[in-house]
This record gives structure tokens, sequence and C-alpha cells, in this order.
């Protein structure tokens, strides 16, 4: 089978002739691969850890940035390059809407526009691709956008105190996704196979807000997203961090996800053989290998056990192997290899 055929044979309810691989990281990691590697590019770095790692399309930006603000991005937001030891990352330094009061000044803001991007660009993608991987296209993530814009301590608050401003808002960014994602499914030309609708919901040790505002302020927006991917034939992948449980019935029964991402299974509720026992039958799981210890810290016969193990908790699942997040530059080479090695040996 081709990557996409495995992906898609999971997504049918059909056995792969291995499980399916994925890999998501750092780029200071995908660099340090391909150098101890020696490999010369990224898909040859894929075909030689027999990983199943999707392709990604996405529309040409006609703007390099927002109108109004020459540093920011075409939201509104300027970052900064932080420098965490192993590598950097961009930072949010300037939220745009952190002193608006008013539904008004919301309204009166210079949102994205659908017609800011290219979607030629996403038909060229797709009729140049060879189908030998699954096409992915699109991310739907509101919260996290409004933190950025917002700040994220008045983020949160806005859900209890602000209803009307976490509306506005969260109206507006919804809005210009579900233009812009159909305007992108509709360029992929029934060739899209997979798109994500996100949030990060689970902190490390519980939600990180309660069933209900989800339910308020999020939900119905994720639904509308899902069923727009569905009406283009493209899948709905889920991501959440953490602990993540208490919102498994709604995203399944009701957003109607079928892919589970990441399984940080440390986390409370998100053991691996009771999200197996209970939802087994119905989704895909996506990572499941810890890389907070065992791919950071662990040995390279502990990833090898952890591979092991969770080839026995998901025989009976649907499961694509991967790191439970983006492998950070702390993880050694040999880890991440033995990662790949031992699921292509026993899967």
């Amino acid at each position: 089978m081709t990557p996409r055929q495995r992906w898609l044979a999971l997504l049918e309810g059909r056995s792969a002739d291995r499980i399916p691989t994925d890999y998501q990281a750092t780029p200071e990691v995908t660099a340090r691969l391909l150098r101890d590697l020696g490999c010369p590019d990224e898909e040859s770095l894929w075909r030689k850890l027999h990983i199943d790692r999707r392709r990604f399309v996405e529309p040409r930006c006609k703007l390099a940035h927002h109108p109004l603000d020459p540093e920011a991005d075409l939201w509104g937001v300027r970052y900064r390059k932080a420098d965490y030891g192993g590598g950097t990352y961009d930072e949010p330094v300037h939220h745009p809407l952190a002193h608006v009061q008013s539904v008004s000044e919301i309204h009166a803001y210079r949102w994205p526009d659908p017609d800011d991007f290219d979607y030629a660009a996403v038909t060229e993608a797709v009729e140049a691709d060879d189908g030998y991987r699954p096409i992915h296209a699109g991310c739907y993530e509101p919260f996290l956008l409004y933190g950025y814009l917002r700040g994220l301590q008045q983020a949160f608050e806005d859900l209890a105190w602000s209803p009307d401003i976490a509306d506005a808002i969260l109206g507006h960014i919804f809005d210009f996704y579900v233009e812009h994602h159909r305007r992108i499914f509709e360029a992929g030309r029934g060739r899209i196979d997979l798109t994500w609708v996100a949030e990060d919901l689970g902190a490390q040790t519980g939600p990180l807000i309660s069933l209900a505002t989800y339910r308020r302020f999020l939900l119905p927006n994720q639904i509308k997203m899902a069923d727009l991917a569905r009406r283009y034939g493209v899948h709905v992948m889920y991501h959440t961090d953490g602990a993540a449980r208490v919102f498994l019935p709604d995203l399944i029964d009701r957003v109607g996800i079928e892919i589970l991402n990441p399984i940080q299974w440390r986390c409370p509720g998100m053991e691996r053989e009771k999200l197996v026992a209970e939802f087994g039958s119905r989704i895909v799981f996506h990572g499941s290998i810890d890389n907070q210890q065992t791919l950071a810290f662990g040995t390279v016969d502990d990833v090898v056990a952890e591979v092991r193990q969770s080839v026995e908790i998901y025989r009976h699942a649907r499961w694509i192997c991967a790191p439970c997040h983006n492998i950070q530059p702390v993880s050694p080479t040999e880890n991440i290899v033995a990662m790949y090695e031992t699921i292509r040996t026993l899967g």
C-alpha cells in the first residue's frame, strides 16, 4: 500500500498492510535528522524511515502583512523569536484586540478576507500531486487565534465575563474560516483527504475549560466546520493536547471527528486502554508515543518498549503511530529512529 492507501483504509474501517505512521517535529529536529541520516530532502527522510506523512497544501496569501500594520501578520498579531535553548519559536507580543471593550470596536476592526488569498495554488498543487501521500489542507483552531488577538488571560476572562465580546470575535474568526475552507475544498477538486478541526481543550492534569463553556462557545461552529468538510468528502482530524477525556463524546457524536490526535496518555483520563475500550470502534487514534518523557529522556530500549506496548494496546483498534506532539530538539536522533524502526518491524 501507499501512505495514502493506508490512511484511507483506516478511515474506511479496513485494515492496512501495516500500521501507518506519521511525523511531527520542530524544524530544528527535522534539519538534524536530514543531516544525521544523510537525506537530501524531506521526502527522502520519510521514505528512509517508512513514514506515511501527509502532504500539506495551502492557498497563497497575497498580503505580506496586515494592511494597517507592516510588522504584524494578516490578523494584526506581532511576534518575536523566543530562544528556548534548542531552537526558537514565534511568541506573540502584540495583541491587537487586547484593549477593545465593545462589540462595535470588534466589528470595525480590519479582519482578514478570503479574497486576500489565491486559491489557484491549491488546484495547482493537487493537480501536480502523484497520489502517493494523503493530502491535508486547512486548519480551524479559533480559540488559539483568539488568544493571540486578545491575550491569553483576557481570552479566558472573556468566556466567563464578556460573552458578547467572545461571541463577536469568535464570530469573525468563523466567518473567515468557513469561507476560506470552502474555497480551499473547491480548489482541491476532490483530492483533499484531510483537514484539521482543532482546539486545545486539555491541560496536563485536567480540562482548560468546562464542558459547558466548550458547548457554549466552541462546539456549534466546530460542528459546522466538520459538516463543511464532509460535504466535500474531506475527513476530519481533531487535535487537542492534554487531559481532554470529558470532551470526547461531544467530539465523536456531535462534531463527528474521525481521527483523534495526539493521545497524551500520561494525562488523567487519556489512558490508552480506556480510550480503546470506550471509543476504539469509532475513531482512529493518532500519536501516542510520548515525547515529554520517553522520546526526550528515555533510552532506545524505553522507546522500543513503549512502541511494543502501544502495538498491543491498539491491536483491536485503528492507530497511526506518531509522537504525541512535535518532537523537540532534546530528543536524541537514536530514539526517533528507534520509534520508526520498531513500528516498521512490529507493524
